[in-house]
């Protein structure tokens, strides 16, 4: 049985702006919980959940066989500032995180690389959201 979302992940998610079809991609996804979340919000999209924990994305997995069979919601473990697109994966319209040190001011030394990671990764159109707002803050991803 899959962890039950509290209300913080849950007003988080329900302030993403997704749609149908888009493609999702979760920094530091824990247990999995906002990753299920989302994935069922994008319907026929599709969610890459990362985590830098070989044991956090252990138990994602274990709380998400039935999403992960459908092909639309998927676990790596890799840390955000190392993260390069798999080979033949699209980039994402959407990345979010929450409480990810590396996003959120408290690892600064690996912000940079993050950031640079994430445009990689995202659309020309992608967008970044994390939680240090009310519920969430938009990060603006310069493009170079």
């Amino acid at each position: 049985m899959a962890p039950r979302i509290s209300n913080r992940i849950a007003s988080f998610v329900d302030a993403l702006p997704l749609a149908p079809g888009q493609r999702v991609l979760e920094i530091g996804c824990g247990p999995g919980v906002a990753a299920r979340a989302v994935s069922r919000r994008v319907g026929n999209g599709f969610v890459l959940a990362i985590d830098r924990s070989a044991k956090a994305i252990e138990s994602a997995v274990a709380g998400s066989r039935a999403e992960i069979a459908t092909g639309r919601l998927r676990f790596l473990q890799a840390a955000i500032e190392d993260f390069e697109l798999p080979p033949n994966e699209e980039p994402f319209d959407i990345a979010f995180a929450i409480r990810v040190g590396a996003l959120d001011g408290r690892h600064p030394d690996i912000e940079q690389r993050a950031l640079e990671r994430l445009r990689a990764a995202l659309k020309p159109t992608g967008r970044l959201f994390i939680d240090t707002g009310h519920p969430l803050r938009e990060i603006k991803l310069i493009r170079r």
